[in-house]
């Protein structure tokens, strides 16, 4: 320990109370003992970190009470004593932590851990114990401080548990390994952010202010990455990677993840983002991304028809829109998240190689440039079971209470529809599919599969404002001449001369002041209570289709009502407007659909407040094996799935014809989205930290088993009364199943 410091600590001995002194003696006395030993002897390090940690926490809980208005001089420089040594302590734990992986690395590092983990898990505590105090000086020292918490609960309740020999029918060491796995990545990703943070403050600023002190500007330039380096952060990043490795070797997994399978060929072209503009257009030949970032929104097309693989450098839900899109653009897709093969894969840039990438491997190479095609590993689709009846008869649809409509538009359309009425041809394939789900749900509550699983779901109340509405509402705003001006320009305008980017402004410009028809809003409210909350979705004839699912390419707005009609129909605007965005406009061009036929229908339905939101494909995306429903869930509303939010879901697999469930994935998102009952009704949502010890689909491999049991029973079933496999979106409230959406699936 530096003399500076136990000289600052001896200074405030005085005005410590009994726990913090008794923190202090443990702090000195474990020091002493340290500097008694071996460089090597992790065990006291370990001890003199945890006493370290301990005293930290005292002096932070005493800086936070804050000073009184009529504080002393003696206190405020008191005050000022106490903070000089909290920041001394948390210097001293970088060389405790340095110190402490030295020693672990010594001892053989992550090879060592994997080897262990084959008896028990005990092994690990003092590693694991390591990185949670790490952790935890990350959140003393004011960086998300709830996620640090959350982590740090996580990975304690992880080492609690320790090792099962089994978790229902899967295996105790895999489960255990995945569960981890989830959190370490987790906290690898907070060290990540916290360096993009550093990274977009520090360098402009550092710059100017270098070049006006006259330091040398190799100084300058390494200034940034020299304050993350001496950072306790750089050592919570080098545990992660330490604990990873050795995780990976439990689990049999190398770093990658395969979203689509298939062989492509192509120059490995490396990009920040999936967005036009980001591949050169001097570049004509097939390409292969390497791709640092993605929101989960992107098409990957619409960035240019010659990209043939995806290599994305951080983790993506399977099931995300993005997903879905690359799967029915054939694109071959994987991400990696092993930092030496990404190293590797970056020498590459620029050469013509070969992706490979099956459910159980990938491979990239360099190739010979000769093959400039993509190909994808056929996809053996089986004939649909017949454990359940055939597809829903007409004579079922006549047992449902006669749809309604309400009021008519000037175009001579009802201005509101009700779900069961909805079709194809007045508000898109979405809201027909809505329609036959209300159907299939009163139908499903006697339904069980052969293992005696039941099929029962539940759909909120909804109704449709049809096709048509939109343009009744510009012929009522005087703006439809203007509007369909606009639209014809757009069908041939340029993007290099941010030409479409304009028209694409003005069009959503108009839009969005429209409003839907007060007869509208009436009819509305007849269906819905007036304070009920309301979720207001796209349901437009290019989506949702066989050939173009357009997943999460228009808006859905959440927590409207119908009391706050402003709101309301700012909410109905902004889905009106979705139709007419950069990346819609793209999308449709890839797929040679002229604008002015498409069309946009709103969908108001009954706002859920889920504990889990699920996508679910009736058949497996990465090998085709229609045995299986694979489903991702994260907590909370489902947005976080489709859009693609940094982190992993749960991810299950689900047989059809036994109760099998594997466990893919255990979820680390940061955040779950909800709907507060109490809060405004402004169309937003709050976000709140997860911490994952206290779900019950990571801590309860019953609940776990269940529900999965459920969902391949559900998802069975609406591939049966549909026909073909399904993409399937819904949620769990309480203990009911409710499904939102159901649309083929991309093969």
């Amino acid at each position: 320990m530096p003399a500076g410091l136990f000289e600052q600590l001896e200074s405030i001995k005085e005005s410590l109370n009994d726990s913090g002194l008794e923190a202090l003696s443990s702090f000195v006395k474990t020091k002493q003992s340290l500097d008694q030993v071996d460089a090597a002897n992790i065990q006291v390090v370990m001890k003199t970190l945890q006493s370290l940690s301990s005293l930290r926490s005292v002096l932070m809980k005493g800086l936070e009470s804050g000073l009184r208005n009529d504080a002393t001089d003696a206190g405020i420089a008191m005050r000022q004593k106490w903070r000089l040594c909290e920041i001394g302590l948390e210097d001293y734990s970088f060389v405790l932590l340095s110190r402490y992986i030295n020693g672990l690395e010594g001892s053989g590092g992550s090879a060592s851990l994997a080897q262990c983990v084959a008896g028990n898990t005990s092994v690990w505590d003092d590693t694991l114990d390591a990185l949670i105090i790490g952790v935890n000086q990350v959140s003393f020292s004011g960086w998300k401080p709830e996620e640090c918490i959350a982590i740090g609960n996580e990975l304690l309740s992880w080492k609690k548990e320790g090792l099962c020999e089994s978790e229902g029918s899967e295996d105790g060491k895999y489960i255990w390994a995945l569960r981890l796995k989830a959190t370490l990545d987790r906290a690898r990703r907070l060290t990540e952010e916290y360096s993009e943070a550093l990274l977009s403050v520090f360098p402009e600023n550092v710059k100017v202010l270098g070049n006006a002190l006259g330091i040398p500007e190799n100084s300058v330039r390494t200034y940034t990455e020299a304050e993350i380096r001496a950072g306790v952060i750089f050592q919570v990043s080098k545990l992660c990677t330490v604990l990873l490795k050795a995780v990976r070797v439990v689990i049999g997994s190398s770093g990658w993840d395969v979203l689509v399978p298939g062989v492509a060929h192509g120059a490995l072209i490396q990009v920040e983002r999936i967005i036009p503009g980001s591949l050169p257009s001097s570049i004509k030949g097939p390409v292969v991304l390497l791709v640092n970032k993605a929101d989960g929104d992107e098409e990957v097309k619409a960035a240019g028809d010659n990209i043939v693989g995806v290599i994305l450098l951080q983790e993506l839900p399977h099931l995300s829109h993005l997903g879905v899109r690359a799967r029915q653009e054939q694109v071959v897709f994987v991400t990696c998240e092993d930092d030496e093969k990404i190293a590797d894969m970056r020498l590459l840039e620029g050469k013509h190689v070969r992706l490979g990438a099956s459910s159980s491997d990938v491979e990239l190479s360099v190739s010979d440039g000769n093959v400039s095609d993509i190909s994808s590993e056929p996809a053996i689709i089986q004939k649909p079971s017949n454990s359940f009846s055939s597809p829903l008869a007409t004579d079922e649809l006549s047992n449902v209470s006669e749809p309604k409509s309400y009021t008519s538009g000037e175009n001579g359309s009802s201005s509101v529809l009700e779900l069961a009425e909805a079709s194809v041809e007045s508000s898109g394939a979405k809201a027909k599919a809505c329609g036959t789900l209300s159907v299939l749900a009163s139908l499903s509550n006697k339904v069980y599969n052969d293992q005696g699983i039941p099929a029962a779901f539940k759909v909120p109340s909804g109704a449709v404002l049809p096709f048509g509405s939109m343009e009744d509402a510009l012929k009522k705003s005087g703006s439809l001449e203007s509007f369909t001006s606009l639209l014809d320009k757009i069908e041939t305008a340029e993007i290099e001369n941010g030409e479409l980017d304009t028209l694409s402004s003005e069009l959503q410009a108009i839009v969005s002041l429209l409003s839907p028809t007060e007869e509208a809003i009436k009819s509305l409210k007849i269906i819905f209570p007036e304070d009920g909350r309301l979720i207001v979705r796209s349901s437009a004839n290019v989506e949702d289709l066989a050939g173009m699912s357009a997943a999460g390419l228009y808006e859905s707005i959440p927590n409207v009502s119908l009391s706050d009609p402003t709101n309301f129909g700012s909410a109905v605007a902004r889905v009106w407007a979705s139709l007419y965005t950069r990346r819609a406009i793209l999308s449709r061009r890839v797929a040679g659909v002229p604008q002015g036929d498409a069309k946009m229908a709103v969908l108001v339905q009954e706002m859920l407040e889920p504990e889990l939101s699920f996508v679910l494909h009736t058949v497996s995306p990465s090998d085709h094996d229609t045995r299986v429903v694979e489903a991702e869930v994260a907590p909370g509303l489902g947005e976080t799935l489709a859009a693609g939010t940094r982190g992993t879901p749960w991810r299950l697999s689900c047989d059809k014809f036994d109760t099998d469930v594997a466990t893919l994935a255990f979820a680390n998102f940061s955040e779950e989205m909800r709907v507060l009952s109490s809060g405004p009704t402004d169309g937003e949502v709050v976000k709140l930290t997860v911490d994952y010890s206290t779900k019950p689909l990571s801590v309860d491999r019953t609940f776990r088993q269940k529900f999965g049991q459920r969902l391949a029973a559900v998802g069975q079933y609406l591939e049966q009364r549909f026909g073909s496999a399904q993409d399937v979106e819904g949620c769990m409230v309480g203990e009911d199943i409710y499904i939102v959406q159901s649309r083929p699936q991309p093969l």
